[in-house]
């Protein structure tokens, strides 16, 4: 018997979550009455019975009813009743974005305030669901193809999840510094492609290009000592609370060694599988485009 509350912040993913939930077998009611919670979790532990998984969505939807989420927990809690909560979250930026696309209205912004305050006052009204949860995942960067990934390695696979998802994203410093980078680093001390005709028009997710930049005891040595790092930092991190690391690698055009050199670290990385990981290579097609024009 399993049993999830689906929640967390409008715009972030629960629909998705709620969706491949239910491809995997899972019974799903989308903002079930919260007064209803306690009766569905006695259907799922009638003896014999064919229920025994379910996905619950709850969000400010429910109104003012959600205060009321608090005590029927604790009236689980105190029931002896087994539940999950998994907590969808996103940045304030790409909420906003996501709202401006869709041309939908947040539920507490309506048609007289701006995105932003809806989103704040959400954040206020379900800070005591994301302190609860059991499973936190950040969507900000996310691929639906990677939230769906990561739903399964939790509720398919049963894999622990330690509520990090970390993005490795190449760049290039011409083009600017990502702005939600966590961890910086920069290799253009090593030798550039660019420089040799037959490899400038390739990138780093070419083999010529890869070799070429990692037949180099430099590459060697700054892989080793920026993984070191790294995984000594994800422990860290997750014990503070962080749920997003984007570890950006740059180089000048964000096309040859930045991509090298994240293709090789999210190799090791996502050897892990306790966190999720993405790769992103943010400008490995602009310099083609630039000179196209």
């Amino acid at each position: 018997m399993r049993c999830v509350i689906v929640t967390g912040m409008s715009g972030a993913g629960k629909s998705t979550a709620l969706k491949m939930l239910e491809d995997v077998g899972y019974f799903c009611v989308d903002n079930l009455p919260v007064q209803l919670i306690p009766k569905m979790a006695d259907l799922l532990r009638v003896p014999g019975s064919e229920l025994n998984k379910a996905a619950l969505g709850v969000d400010i939807r429910s109104g003012q009813s959600l205060d009321e989420l608090a005590e029927v927990l604790e009236e689980l809690d105190g029931a002896g009743m087994k539940y999950e909560i998994l907590f969808l979250e996103s940045s304030d930026n790409v909420l906003i974005k996501r709202y401006k696309e869709t041309r939908r209205f947040h539920p507490l912004a309506g048609n007289d305030s701006r995105v932003d305050e809806g989103i704040q006052k959400e954040r206020e009204r379900i800070l005591f669901l994301k302190k609860k949860a059991d499973y936190l995942i950040d969507t900000s960067h996310m691929l639906t193809r990677e939230l769906k990934r990561e739903l399964n390695k939790i509720f398919v696979q049963n894999k622990e999840y330690k509520n990090l998802y970390i993005s490795v994203l190449s760049f290039g410093f011409k083009y600017g510094i990502p702005p939600d980078a966590d961890l910086v680093f920069d290799v253009r001390f090593l030798p550039n492609p660019y420089y040799i005709e037959e490899l400038r028009p390739h990138s780093g997710n070419d083999k010529q290009v890869r070799d070429y930049v990692m037949d180099n005891k430099k590459a060697e040595i700054f892989l080793e000592k920026m993984t070191d790092l790294v995984e000594f930092l994800i422990p860290n991190y997750v014990q503070e609370g962080k749920t997003q690391l984007v570890v950006g690698i740059g180089c000048t055009g964000g096309k040859h060694r930045s991509v090298t050199l994240a293709n090789e670290l999210f190799e090791i990385l996502s050897k892990n599988e306790n966190y999720g990981i993405r790769i992103e290579h943010r400008d490995i097609g602009k310099d083609t485009v630039t000179k196209a024009r």
